[in-house]
């Protein structure tokens, strides 16, 4: 399941995409815009800035900026971000060691389809895909 981390993050994406002016843009416009609680955004944001989704800077003219074009971004790379991994099974995780029935799993199979759908759906969603842009 996608919590509300996730998918605030991709409206804080959003929101920076469309915004876009090449100045920073400040936590409480977004929030205000997105009706989301600032303290909340500002966990969120923390977690964007350290994964390299976005640049903030503090003080007068500061908020909050895309690294790259949103072109360039996947919704799937946001999610992961904030969610972890997509896996549907936890023996698909990848920080997770092989399944000593992995063999012999007839459920297996099953598995990695849907996770190549999931992967390949999100994956192949572009932030410009979700902008009015």
């Amino acid at each position: 399941m996608i919590t509300t981390k996730g998918r605030y993050a991709l409206r804080v994406m959003i929101d920076l995409a469309e915004n876009e002016n090449g100045e920073y843009i400040p936590l409480k416009d977004i929030a205000a815009r997105q009706e989301i609680s600032k303290k909340y955004l500002e966990i969120i944001v923390k977690e964007m800035v350290n994964g390299k989704l976005i640049t903030g800077a503090s003080g007068k003219g500061g908020g909050y900026k895309l690294c790259r074009a949103p072109e360039d971004y996947t919704v799937g790379e946001i999610i992961e971000l904030m969610e972890g991994s997509l896996a549907t099974v936890s023996c698909l995780a990848k920080d997770t060691n092989d399944c000593p029935h992995a063999s012999t799993c007839r459920t297996l199979p099953l598995w990695e389809e849907y996770d190549h759908m999931v992967h390949d759906f999100f994956y192949g969603k572009k932030l410009t895909d979700l902008t009015r842009k």
